[in-house]
C-alpha cells in the first residue's frame, strides 16, 4: 500500500530526456522505487494533495483533486487536502507530508517547484516524485516529469476559436491571465496563432492580471477588454476562471476552458473545451503506480492527436465544423501539422 502527496499546476511547457511517449516507459528507461507502490513499507494508503490553487476552482487545480480522489476511492485508499499553499512554503509543505511517510510525492511544476529539492533530502529518501512539468523542472533520477507541449493545445483552441468566429463574423478576441511568464507567453501566442489559421487578419488582446485566482482583477480585465470590442474571452485562469466567463457570458462572447471539459456547465457556460486535464494526466500515472510501474527519471510527454489528452472540443459545434477541427488535430497528431512552425509563423 502507498501513501500519495499530489500538487496542482498551471503550466505543463516542457521537454526533458528521456522522454516517454504512451501509456508506460520503454523497458529499461529509469527505474522503479523498490517496493512501489509502497515505497516506504509501512502497508498504509494516503493521499495527500498539495496545490497552490484552489482546489474548489471549478476547473484546472480541482481537477486534478478529484481524479486523484475517485482513483485513491476505488483502492481503497485515505485522501488528505491543502489547497492555496502559499509558495514561499513550498518546501516546508512538501517535508512536513514527507515526515508523514508519503509514498508518491506529485507537485506543481511552477508555482511549487521549490519543494522539488526535498526530493533528496533524508525526510524524502523513501518516496517516488510525480511532476507536471514546466522548462524550468529540470529532469533527475529521483522524479517522474509529466508533460505536454502548449503549442499543440493552445495552437488547436485558437483553430477551434476560429471556426466559431468565422461563424459571427468576429475578428478581435481576448485573453486573460495571471502572471506574465513563460507558460502564459506562449499559451497567447500560441492561441493567436490558431485563430489566424483561420482569420489571417485576427488580432488578440492578451491582459497579464499578475494573479489566476483573483475574481476581482480577472473581471477588471474581462472587463476592459470587452470594451474593446473583443468577441472571445479565453479566461487562461484557475479559481478566477468562472467570474471572468460569466462577465463574458453576459455579452455573449464566445469562451473557452483552460484545460478542463465544461461543455455540460450552464453557469457560467463556454463554447469551446481545451482539455490538458492534470487529473486525467495523474490518473494514468497513479495506475502505473498502483501496478509498480511508474518509473522515475524519465518523461512522459503527452501527445495531442496520439493520446486521449490533450484535445479540444466544440461544445456546440455543426458537422461541418466538427469535422474540420478533428481533421486539424489529426494533421497534428500524424505530424503534418507542426505547431511550433505555425506558432513562429503566424503567431508574430
Amino acid at each position: 500500500m502507498a501513501t500519495v502527496l499530489l500538487a496542482a499546476c498551471v503550466s505543463n511547457d516542457a521537454t526533458a530526456t528521456p522522454e516517454v511517449s504512451g501509456a508506460s516507459a520503454p523497458a529499461g528507461a529509469g527505474t522503479v522505487p523498490a517496493g512501489e507502490p509502497d515505497v516506504n513499507g509501512d502497508g498504509k494508503v494516503v493521499v495527500g494533495v498539495l496545490s497552490p490553487g484552489d482546489i474548489n476552482d471549478n476547473g484546472y487545480y480541482e481537477s486534478f483533486v478529484v481524479k486523484a480522489e475517485a482513483f485513491a476511492r476505488s483502492k481503497g485508499w485515505t485522501v488528505i487536502k491543502r489547497g492555496s499553499v502559499p509558495i514561499a512554503d513550498a518546501l516546508n509543505a512538501a517535508r512536513a507530508l514527507c515526515q508523514q511517510k508519503v509514498d508518491l510525492v506529485a507537485i506543481g511544476a511552477t508555482e511549487l517547484k521549490d519543494a522539488i529539492p526535498a526530493s533528496t533530502e533524508p525526510v524524502c529518501t523513501k518516496t517516488a516524485w510525480y511532476v507536471p512539468s514546466s522548462a524550468n523542472i529540470p529532469q533527475t533520477p529521483e522524479v517522474m516529469l509529466s508533460t505536454d507541449d502548449p503549442n499543440q493545445s493552445m495552437l488547436v483552441a485558437g483553430y477551434a476559436a476560429g471556426l466559431l468566429m468565422q461563424e459571427r463574423g468576429v475578428t478581435r478576441a481576448g485573453f486573460v491571465t495571471g502572471p506574465e511568464a513563460d507558460f502564459t507567453v506562449v499559451a497567447s501566442t500560441a492561441f493567436k496563432a490558431g485563430m489566424r489559421e483561420l482569420i489571417p487578419d485576427a488580432t488578440l488582446v492578451t491582459t497579464y492580471a499578475g494573479d489566476f485566482n483573483d475574481s476581482g482583477k480577472a473581471r477588471e480585465a474581462t472587463q476592459a477588454q470587452m470594451s474593446q470590442g473583443v468577441g472571445v474571452l479565453y479566461p487562461y485562469l484557475g479559481g478566477a476562471t468562472d467570474a471572468a466567463t460569466a462577465l463574458a457570458n453576459s455579452k455573449k462572447l464566445i469562451t473557452l476552458t483552460p484545460g478542463t471539459d465544461r461543455c455540460a456547465s450552464t453557469g457560467p457556460t463556454f463554447d469551446v473545451s481545451v482539455l490538458f486535464d492534470p487529473g486525467d494526466y495523474f490518473e494514468a500515472a497513479l495506475t502505473q503506480f498502483a501496478a509498480g510501474q511508474l518509473r522515475m527519471g524519465v518523461t512522459r510527454t503527452w501527445q495531442l492527436g496520439v493520446d486521449p489528452y490533450p484535445t479540444v472540443k466544440l461544445c456546440h459545434g455543426t458537422a461541418e465544423q466538427n469535422a474540420k477541427l478533428a481533421a486539424f488535430i489529426a494533421g497534428i497528431g500524424a505530424k503534418k501539422i507542426d505547431p511550433a512552425a505555425e506558432v513562429k509563423k503566424l503567431g508574430a
